[in-house]
Order: C-alpha cells, then sequence, then structure tokens
C-alpha cells in the first residue's frame, strides 16, 4: 500500500522515481538521505511529534488557551490530529518526488501519532465537554453530526493502528492488511467533513478549504500514478 498509518515492508524497497536523476535531486539526496537515515532521526521526530500535545497540555495548566480554554484545548488536539494525518498521506509522494526513500521509515510514527492525537482530542471531548457520561456522548454523537463524523474518523482509525506493527501484517496478511489500510482515504474524507462541519457554525471555511485543496492533490496524485500503472500494463 502506498499511503497508510504504517510503512509496508514492500513500499521500503521500492525504487527512487526517476525525477531524482537531476543533478540537483541527486545533491539533495546525498545530503538529506544520510541524515534520514541517522538513528537519532526517528527519536527526533517522537519529540517533534509530541511537542504540539507538551504545550496544549503546558498552556491549559497555566491559564493561556483564552477565555474558553477547554474549546481551545479539544480544537487545538483536533487541528494536529489533521496536521498529523495529512503529513502522513503525504509521505509516500514527498518520497516519490524527492527520491528520499528513507521518508517511508517515518510513516508508521507519523500515523501512530495521529491516532493518538485523535484519542487524547476524543477524550478531551468527552471529559470537558460531556463529563464522560456514555449516555450524555451518545446522544450528543446522535444529534450532532459534525459529532458523528469525528467519531466516525476515530473508529475508522481504530484498526489501522492496531494493525500498526509488523506481527499484525503477518497475521492479517499482505494483501487483507493492504485492503484494510485503504481505509485510512476514507479517513480523511470523514475527517475533513468533521472540520467543515464544525466551522460551517460560525461560517468560516477558509482553513477547511485549505485542509480540502491539500487532500484533493493528494487524491489526485494517486489516481494519476494508478492510471500510469494501467497505462503502463497495457501498453
Amino acid at each position: 500500500m502506498k499511503h497508510d498509518l504504517t510503512t509496508a515492508p514492500q513500499d521500503q524497497r521500492r525504487a527512487a522515481p526517476s525525477s531524482a536523476a537531476a543533478p540537483g535531486g541527486r545533491t539533495v539526496r546525498r545530503i538529506v538521505q544520510p541524515a534520514l537515515m541517522h538513528r537519532a532521526a526517528k527519536p527526533l521526530l517522537f519529540l517533534a511529534c509530541l511537542a504540539p500535545l507538551a504545550w496544549l497540555v503546558y498552556a491549559a495548566a497555566a491559564n493561556r488557551l483564552g477565555a474558553n480554554p477547554a474549546e481551545a484545548l479539544i480544537r487545538g488536539l483536533g487541528d494536529w490530529t489533521l496536521r498529523g494525518l495529512w503529513l502522513t498521506l503525504a509521505i509516500t509522494p514527498l518520497r516519490e518526488l524527492t527520491g528520499l526513500a528513507a521518508l517511508a521509515r517515518f510513516r508508521r510514527m507519523l500515523g501512530v501519532f495521529t491516532f493518538c492525537y485523535a484519542s487524547v482530542h476524543l477524550l478531551a471531548y468527552g471529559w470537558l465537554d460531556m463529563g464522560l457520561d456514555p449516555a450524555e456522548i451518545a446522544a450528543d454523537i446522535a444529534k450532532r453530526p459534525f459529532i458523528l463524523m469525528g467519531f466516525t474518523a476515530w473508529a475508522l482509525m481504530l484498526p489501522l493502528a492496531a494493525t500498526s506493527f509488523n506481527k499484525a501484517i503477518k497475521a492479517v496478511g499482505a494483501k487483507r492488511w493492504q485492503a484494510l489500510h485503504k481505509a485510512v482515504y476514507a479517513v480523511a474524507v470523514v475527517a475533513l467533513l468533521h472540520f467543515i462541519w464544525m466551522r460551517a457554525g460560525k461560517n468560516n471555511f477558509a482553513e477547511p478549504a485549505v485542509y480540502g485543496v491539500i487532500l484533493a492533490a493528494l487524491l489526485g496524485w494517486r489516481l494519476f500514478k494508478r492510471l500510469g500503472r494501467k497505462q503502463t500494463r497495457l501498453g
């Protein structure tokens, strides 16, 4: 699979694209690729992924989230969930366009962190808005479409996160695993609908439009690559 919440073994072995053969591309690869392969790269990414959560927790404790800290915390966690998801989806296009094959080794961590942010986002909503009352949460999900979309996106992410380790690939089988992880595109679409519906209350669609354009570009790239492969087979 090309875009998912984990790194498929066959994706790691795929050759770099021809665009990286240009002199400038080779120079960049010689500089950046070793840095991406360095043993410190993953710990640094781990800290970078953790930093937004640490800041939000600190800001909440220090009363620096504005007049409505609960809302700011919930929305901040949701924003970082979307950013993580979009970045995870962008790994393969970036890898193929730049020839930096080592980018694939970071996708699993990004995907798992995205699920963690989504889970904390859901927990913050359930705790700060609903008082962890299951009946109230269920009624709110049924009543408000944007809450339903958010919960659906999290539920779709759950099996992806649960199979985000190597043993799961062997247990499920590579083909079924790849088919399962195609659900990441459904996650992205549903998450975007959640964001659009949430902003509809204030008639503020500027930021959702940016996310929509990026997602359209990522999906368009995938469609372009699929059509290219079909033409190659037919040719």
